[in-house]
């Protein structure tokens, strides 16, 4: 089977890692990176330019196309393929708005009674000023409604800090587009956790919760990112959360999904606060998580390829999923600076003394080869250092152990990525 996957991320070298795995699978990445190269076909492509992509899997005769990041989700890259009559797993440009509008998934929430924190959208500067005036006390969440590539939502303490980031995201466009209009909400407390299913619109498949963390420093200071590791560990959620989960939260949101005529298929991210009155949402993805793929994907004992055809082919509720009880948990190397400015081009080296640790492997995220064939950072997240062992403590120092062999100029991760939990278990 021709599988054609579309990213260059952490999360796509993740997928292609495990769709590699299952026999007779000819695997093809737009446009991919160095590290997907090596078990891939990469092949170019715009990932802006939505409409080319399913020309590019037309002229590939891919059987199977599976969409990575966001934007040409939200863009409508689902309905290009549908009218090809190609088959790929992704939701609709309609459905993606759960992920493409704060302000729609939070009034989706609100119109099927689904947990998630108080909110009012706001359209100026000043409707934001009022509305933290008249509702609001401190911390307060500030979120831009559009896409920003994980990075668009800011805490604030208090109100020197509330006005600085409305100005930049509504006045001077730190985000673009996506920041001229921004959802406030009131800052939930508790703890997080990243739940994501497999499903057709009709049935899913729950995958095993992760934990991402979103700070670019340990402790969870400094700025919000991309993501800078995550982890998954048995009863991370357990078993009366997750029924409580999936009755509060999965099944409303597919149902209605589906009343509301722009049903969900592909993979639903549901990001969750466990608070004192109970699971929370964050907010939804209309994809898989980056970097809990990652993490997750190390988990997964089952061929990735057989659900993948099954999201595609709404047989969903008849695939069974197998789950490996170890641990895993993923470290990403990121280049300094990040999330702002950053220097690209740095030679990374230890790759092969990371990889020779057991349990782990090194998924490419920002990686390129230069004209002299050396290995090369050329993004803000370069690498996801993961390892998988029977216990999430030495799953952790696995995954460590490999990141003390990797070196580039400016090479900068988190020490704390699942060191709570793990002193706990």
């Amino acid at each position: 089977m021709r599988v054609l996957v579309i990213g260059s991320g952490g999360r796509e070298h993740a997928v292609c890692w495990k769709l590699n795995q299952s026999p007779a699978t000819e695997l093809f990445c737009a446009p991919g990176n160095a590290g997907i190269a090596e078990i891939a076909t990469c092949v170019p492509a715009n990932l802006n330019d939505v409409g080319s992509l399913a020309l590019l899997a037309e002229s590939l005769k891919a059987d199977l196309t599976v969409i990575g990041p966001e934007a040409p989700l939200v863009g409508g890259v689902a309905e290009d393929f549908r009218a090809r009559k190609l088959k790929m797993v992704g939701p609709s440009a309609a459905a993606a708005q759960l992920e493409g509008s704060k302000t729609f998934a939070k009034q989706f929430m609100a119109r099927h009674r689904i947990p998630t924190a108080r909110f009012i959208a706001c359209d100026t500067p000043a409707s934001a000023l009022s509305a933290l005036n008249s509702e609001f006390q401190f911390p307060v969440v500030v979120k831009a409604d559009g896409l920003a590539a994980g990075k668009g939502v800011r805490i604030a303490q208090e109100r020197r800090e509330f006005e600085d980031t409305i100005s930049a995201m509504m006045v001077e466009g730190a985000f673009g587009e996506a920041g001229s209009r921004i959802v406030l909400e009131e800052c939930l407390v508790g703890r997080e956790a990243s739940l994501m299913i497999f499903t057709d619109g009709r049935d899913y498949k729950t995958i095993v919760p992760a934990q991402d963390y979103k700070r670019v420093n340990d402790g969870d200071a400094g700025l919000n990112t991309g993501g800078m590791g995550s982890f998954s560990t048995p009863e991370l959620i357990d078993d009366a959360a997750q029924v409580r989960i999936a009755r509060d939260i999965v099944e409303p949101t597919l149902a209605g999904m589906a009343c509301e005529g722009n049903p969900f298929s592909g993979v639903l991210y549901t990001g969750l606060m466990f608070t004192g009155d109970g699971p929370k949402v964050i907010e939804y993805n209309a994809r898989l998580g980056d970097p809990e793929t990652q993490a997750v994907m190390m988990r997964l004992d089952s061929d990735l390829l057989d659900i993948l055809i099954a999201i595609a082919e709404s047989r969903v509720g008849s695939t069974r999923i197998s789950w490996s009880n170890d641990s895993s948990v993923c470290v990403v190397a990121a280049s300094g600076g990040y999330p702002g400015e950053f220097a690209k081009g740095k030679v990374i080296s230890g790759l092969d003394q990371a990889t020779a640790i057991g349990g782990v492997a090194v998924f490419h995220a920002g990686t390129s080869v230069d004209e002299s064939g050396r290995l090369i950072t050329s993004g803000g997240r370069v690498l996801g250092v993961t390892a998988r062992a029977p216990s999430l403590e030495k799953a952790r120092s696995q995954a460590y152990e490999a990141m003390s062999k990797i070196s580039f100029d400016g090479l900068h991760y988190r020490t704390d990525i699942a060191q709570a939990r793990a002193a706990n278990s």
